[in-house]
Order: structure tokens, then sequence, then C-alpha cells
């Protein structure tokens, strides 16, 4: 790279604009831009030239042709070792361009704001994109610049550098480029390939930023990283760790799995998580008393557990956890009294972040298999206990409907084969991930901390055989939802009319594998 003559910026976004330009400027650079941009630079008092007095033509099409001209990309593209090169810019009146500073038209955010396909249309960059790539391409002689929080580097490199990007800061740059528009071509195809109601289009186009690398993966032998979706609001909806120790891999999925179970409840709840599984799940009329409830659950499984809450945290619960050790808390907010009372745990991690949102329709999940994915549209479905069947002779008291439906709610967030058994506010025993149904129930009974007898049990599936109904019945369990659909159904409802317990029927299953 020559010591650089002229800069090319053009950018929808404007932050920190006018510093770059001032910058450019005072190194002796010009400064060439279109539109509003050029507006703004002037509007600054920062000296630009017009590109349209580079090219001799007027910006055409209201803007959609304004920099597609032989005089900018072919001061873009001229290889600087190349005297041949050289030559033929000399010969048709072109100056080369050594610096390129582009930020392309807000389509994800444009269609994500509900625009209409014509206004989605005309946020299809061309014109930025082309200069991009173009730059990119030419690394060896040119700098690009995509993103406004590299304007400071850009312009420390250049004063150091007299004028010239070092390599190094170059290929950084122009592979940030090409990322940079594989992401808005994907965005794109991805809206305008969506339609026609087809939940699984023929290409799936993965844009991924890395957000954070870890100490390592699940395991101190292997490495780990997390990425984010390129666009979207990134891990948890945006988080911000206010304490604690690095995140690790086992840290990022249980707080995955915390969160979205915290989600489910209306009212205040706690949810404590281990290996990705409730080890607790408590509600009540403030975090206080939803926290006891759940670590009463498993007292036990909850140390060195992950912990997700639906309400800001205040003082009094952080001194209600005071004697628990936690690895991550997770909360949409924290009051000063939980900042300090939990600042006193230096490894605790505590992120703020907001409250889980259920997908949206048309979002799909991945999930890696050997070679390629699994795609299928998240377990989003929201269950309706007013269409619930009750084929025993006995129905549900009101109290046993209450705890059935929580019982419900946590057992679609548990490992299959899932047995929860559950009051009217807290999980009492957690049967989760066994091979057959039975030994889900047998375990949900002897992992139970608190009285088992009166509660109420929550299938995932339905009882393939009436054991697992008679492990529940002779442990004290008085109604049992599930989603019915066995060739043995009559069996088990039988079996359930024998013991005097309620059976509700959802008709709907939640495998979580």
């Amino acid at each position: 790279m020559l010591p650089a003559r002229r800069a090319l910026v053009s950018v929808f976004d404007k932050t920190g604009l006018l510093d770059l330009a001032r910058g450019l400027t005072g190194l002796g650079i010009e400064v060439l831009s279109t539109g509003g941009t050029l507006k703004a630079l002037r509007d600054g008092g920062v000296p630009a030239t017009s590109v349209s007095d580079v090219t001799g033509f007027p910006e055409i099409l209201d803007g959609r042709v304004k920099t597609l001209h032989p005089k900018i990309h072919g001061g873009i593209l001229a290889n600087r070792a190349e005297a041949s090169h050289g030559e033929q810019l000399a010969a048709h009146g072109i100056a080369p361009i050594d610096l390129v500073v582009v930020n392309l038209y807000p389509f994800r955010e444009t269609i994500a704001g509900g625009a209409s396909f014509a206004q989605a249309i005309e946020m299809i960059d061309v014109g930025g994109p082309t200069m991009v790539r173009a730059a990119a391409k030419n690394l060896a002689g040119v700098a690009v610049v995509v993103d406004p929080a590299d304007y400071p580097r850009v312009l420390a490199a250049l004063e150091e550098g007299g004028g010239v990007v070092p390599e190094d800061l170059r290929k950084e740059l122009a592979v940030k480029a090409f990322r940079h528009t594989a992401e808005y071509d994907a965005a794109i195809s991805e809206w305008l390939g969506g339609g026609g109601g087809e939940p699984f289009p023929s290409h799936q186009t993965l844009g991924l930023r890395r957000e954070m690398v870890l100490r390592y993966g699940e395991n101190p032998h292997q490495a780990g990283a997390v990425y984010s979706v390129a666009g979207g609001p990134g891990i948890f909806g945006g988080f911000a760790q206010l304490q604690g120790k690095e995140l690790s891999w086992n840290n990022l999925l249980d707080a995955d799995a915390a969160r979205k179970m915290a989600a489910l409840f209306t009212e205040p709840a706690v949810v404590i998580v281990k290996h990705n599984n409730p080890c607790g799940i408590g509600r009540g009329a403030d975090l206080v008393e939803a926290y006891r409830r759940a670590f009463a659950t498993d007292p036990v499984s909850a140390f060195g557990s992950v912990i997700a809450v639906n309400r800001p945290v205040d003082g009094a619960l952080a001194e209600a956890m005071a004697d628990l050790f936690v690895e991550v808390l997770l909360a949409p907010g924290y009051d000063e009294a939980a900042r300090a009372r939990f600042g006193k745990k230096a490894s605790l991690r505590l992120l703020e972040c907001p409250v889980y949102k259920p997908a949206e329709k048309g979002d799909v999940e991945l999930r890696a298999i050997d070679g390629g994915f699994l795609a299928q549209p998240p377990d989003a479905l929201s269950d309706d206990p007013a269409v619930w069947t009750c084929p025993t002779k006995r129905q549900p008291t009101a109290d046993e409907r209450r705890a059935l439906e929580l019982a419900w709610q946590v057992a679609r967030s548990v490992k299959s084969n899932a047995i929860v058994v559950a009051n009217a506010d807290q999980t009492v025993g957690v049967g989760a991930g066994q091979m057959s149904r039975v030994d889900s129930c047998r375990l949900a009974v002897e992992k139970a901390q608190l009285p088992v007898a009166g509660c109420v049990a929550a299938s995932d599936a339905f009882f393939p055989f009436r054991d697992g109904l008679d492990v529940l019945a002779k442990a004290g369990i008085t109604a049992v939802v599930q989603p019915g659909g066995s060739k043995r159904d009559d069996e088990i409802v039988a079996a359930a009319d024998e013991a005097d317990i309620a059976m509700l029927m959802t008709g709907v299953r939640h495998f979580r594998h």
C-alpha cells in the first residue's frame, strides 16, 4: 500500500463520521463522498468532493446509481504493483482511491420494523456492497472499513504509518468486510425466499458472529467459543455480565435453559437448573417466596446451580440466597442493594438480560448432527388447559388443576422421559432423562425432599404401560396430566380410576431430547 491520498466515504450509519473525516483531512487525505454523507460532511465543516464531480456524471434513478462508474471502481481495483494498471489509470484520468469507508443500508432493521415489500426493496444496497467487495479484494493496496468502531484504529494506523495502513490490519478489515456483505446478502435472500408459507426453504444461510472464546468447551480438553446470530439482538437477547468469573460452555447451556423456563410463568418465579434440567422451580407472591419454594425441591442439587428469575432482583432475594453457592444468576435487573450483597461473592457470575420472548412464527431452530443439521420450529406452542379432557371418573379439584398446570409447564422443559411431581406452587420431585418412563416415575418420587402424598404429576408423553402410574399412585399422587394417545389409554385410565386419581389429557406431547 502506498501512502493514502484519497478516501471514499459513503455511510448510512453516521456514527463517528465527522471525527473520522476530520482526521483524514488533517492527514492530507482527500475525501470523496455521495448523497447524505456528503451533506453531513459539508454541514459539519469538513471539505469533501462529490463523487459526481469525479465521474462527471450525476446521481440518477433516485440515487440507485451513484458510484457504479469506472472512475470509482478503477481507482479502487487498480493493482498498484502492475505498471500497466497505472498506465491505464493515467490514460483515462482516474486517480487511485486508497481507503474505502462504507456501511450499508439497514436491511435487517427495515424488515424487522414491518416495512412493505417496496420499502424493503429500496433498502437493498447495490453500490455499497460493490465498493466494499472491490476494496476488500484489492487489500494489497486499499484499506476498507465497514464498522465505525474501527475508525480510531485506522486513523491511528494512518498517522503512525505515514498514510499507510499495515498489511495485517488491512487483511483483518478485508475479512470483516467480506463477512459484512455475506451477512447482508444472507438477510436479503432469507427475506426474499421466505414467502409462500414454506417453513423450510431449500437453503439456509447461517450468519454467525463470534462473541467470545471460552476457557474450554464441555470438557477441559475441548476448545470452546460462543457465536451470535448476525444482525440479531445477541446472546440471551443481549446480556451484560455485571460481575464474576468467565462464563463456561456449561454455564451458558444451563443459563439458556433456566432463562427459557423462567419465562413460562407470569407470576414471580425462580428456576434452579443443573445439567440442563430443573432441580427446583417455585412461584410465589414475590421472588423470595418463589426462591424458597424452588430451593426446597432439592437443596443438595441446588449447590453449584444456575438460577434464573423473571423479575428484577432486590436486596431481599440477594439476602435469601446468601448461603447458597450459585454459578450463574440471570435476571432482567438488579437494584443497588442486590448488587452490593452479591458483590461479596466475587466468583458469582451475575447476568442482566431481558426476559426470554417466545419464538415467533417462522423461527427455525437447528441442531447439529454429523454432516448437517436437524431443523424444526421451536416448541413454542402455548398450552390451553381449557381444552384438556378428563377421561377418569373423578375430575381434578381447583387446587389440583392449578398444580397440574404448573407440573405440565415444567415437564415440557425437562429432558425426556420426564415426570414432574408438584404441588400448586413448586416442584417436589423431577425424574429426568430416563430410558423408561417407569424409571422416571420412580426417580421423581425418590428424589422428593418434600411430602409427595397429595401432590400431582405430569408426564411429557403418554404412559405406555400402567406400571408408571402405579408407582405414582403408591406414592400418594392424586392427579396426573399427560398427553394421552397410547394404545393402552383405556388400561391407564382404569388404573387411575382404581386409585381414585383424576387424570387430564392434553393431546400434545412435549419431548425434549
